[in-house]
């Protein structure tokens, strides 16, 4: 049973109290560059439990009459149709998504920033497609010789070359659809042109990993290495805040390497450096807000191993996982764990040695682990869910929920009308013809009544799954892992 460990409404109040500070600290105009997810951080909630994946959004929502949002994306990452791997759509279509979203909280979206742009097409077509939309845009260029060519960059030949995007917050919120978009040098080339024109702005670093004010190696910052083991990214002890303070802090390796060149840029701007290192540019204060230490240690844990799991499966795949691999083991070393200690992957693998097919198993948030088998009616995933919604919905387990008059029609038309080999109800499927039961029926309706309660909860497959079922699980808030094993020896796996 997952103990809660992180104390969110503190956190809320903590954090935006942090950047009202940083921004009276700068006469009253901030950049803050907004670095990881912004609605839905889930790696945040897997391992601080009780913070929201909401939580930085619902922060912003605090100071949103202050703030304006302007989104940068990269040109080149238009020109590549480079798509979000976990929402599975391109970055252009993602920024339309977050002005979007954004707008739905109450949140003001300025403009959207093209970087690196250099006249790619599909960049100027997205530029005309916004502008039809009411959206003002406004283009950066590569500038040759960055970032080691301090005086050019920081020169009219650099900076000044970008556009200036009109801004009339105090706090302005610099995000992105991923990585590599160019928020940071976005902000410093606004640095620029508002030094030009007379006006007083400063910079920060809003990251919640890693947390800098936890050890090196404590789980919490061990997972966030192993959310970005395909980045290499890795944790380090911050040697100019030690040099300047005397005081231990963490942070990553980008941000040290690049320090010496952005604080050449602040004294090439300011005249000075308002920073005298790396952790002083944060304004995170998620360390503040952990309430229990063990329970954020343990669910931790728990997430590099889901980690390693996402990587063997990706192997399995035909992806390049071997330097993830390696990577993961090290991080698991460092915690001192292993895969092993996913103890309720036991429980569905001694169900598919029983049963010869693949199993699945779940965890309940009292700590009972139920078990799923592959059936002739449903798979292992959709057995699996109905069985733990029986058992939170205090249904004995032998009670059938769907009636085989409403499952026979459904496999009818998946093998005859819909070209379906395997008749068995996928997890969609089951859930669908759950609800039509619900209507008539008292146990289903509990059973309907109880999903919600799946939320947050650990699963585990001995075999990968289907894009249909692993989203499905997805949807419910299910932290799932699979077994490098596919079901069948098959080439194609759909």
């Amino acid at each position: 049973m997952q103990r809660i460990g992180f104390d969110n409404d503190k956190y809320l109040k903590l954090q935006s109290e942090r950047i009202r500070e940083r921004i009276d600290q700068f006469g009253g105009k901030l950049y803050l560059e907004f670095g990881g997810k912004l609605f839905d951080d889930f790696h945040a909630s897997r391992v601080l439990p009780g913070f929201h994946p909401d939580s930085k959004i619902r922060m912003l929502m605090q100071l949103k009459d202050e703030a304006e949002i302007v989104i940068a994306v990269n040109a080149y990452d238009i020109e590549k149709n480079k798509v979000r791997g976990d929402l599975g759509i391109t970055y252009d279509q993602d920024t339309l998504r977050l002005i979007d979203a954004f707008r739905g909280c109450g949140l003001y979206v300025g403009s959207v920033v093209l970087t690196r742009f250099t006249g790619q097409a599909s960049a100027e077509k997205f530029q005309q497609k916004l502008h039809a939309l009411g959206i003002r845009v406004f283009r950066h260029y590569p500038i040759e010789g960055y970032p080691a060519d301090i005086q050019k960059i920081v020169s009219d030949e650099g900076y000044g070359k970008n556009d200036y995007i009109e801004t009339k917050r105090s706090l302005v919120v610099v995000t992105a659809p991923g990585p590599g978009s160019g928020k940071m040098a976005t902000c410093l080339s606004q640095l620029y042109h508002e030094n030009k024109r007379g006006i007083q702005a400063g910079y920060a670093k809003f990251e919640t990993f890693p947390i800098w004010n936890l050890p090196l190696k404590h789980p919490v910052n061990l997972a966030y290495e192993a959310a970005t083991a395909d980045l290499s990214d890795v944790n380090m002890i911050d040697p100019f805040h030690l040099e300047a303070y005397g005081e231990t802090t963490v942070n990553y390796n980008r941000d040290v390497e690049i320090f010496p060149v952005l604080e050449a840029m602040f004294e090439k701007i300011y005249g000075s450096s308002p920073y005298k290192s790396p952790t002083d540019m944060g304004v995170n204060m998620a360390g503040y807000c952990i309430t229990d230490d063990a329970a954020c240690r343990e669910a931790s844990k728990q997430e590099i191993i889901r980690r390693y799991y996402v990587a063997l499966c990706d192997k399995r795949k035909g992806l390049p996982a071997d330097e993830t691999i390696a990577r993961l083991k090290i991080i698991m070393s460092q915690a001192n764990i292993a895969p092993e200690d996913r103890v309720l992957a036991t429980d569905a693998r001694l169900k598919r040695d029983a049963t010869g097919q693949p199993a699945a198993s779940l965890e309940l948030p009292d700590g009972t682990v139920v078990v799923g088998k592959t059936s002739n009616l449903f798979g292992a995933c959709s057995g699996l869910l109905l069985n733990a919604l029986k058992r939170l919905a205090g249904i004995d387990q032998e009670v059938d929920l769907i009636s085989r008059e409403v499952i026979e029609p459904v496999q009818k038309l998946k093998t005859e009308n819909l070209g379906n080999h395997n008749p068995r109800l996928h997890t969609n499927e089951m859930l669908i013809a759950l609800s039509i039961a619900a209507a008539s029926d008292k146990n289903a309706r509990a059973a309907m009544e109880a999903i919600p309660k799946l939320r947050g909860c650990e699963a585990h497959s001995t075999v990968i799954l289907s894009e249909v079922d692993s989203g499905t699980l997805r949807k419910l808030g299910l932290n799932l892992t699979c077994d490098p094993e596919y079901q069948t020896k098959k080439l194609f796996h759909n």
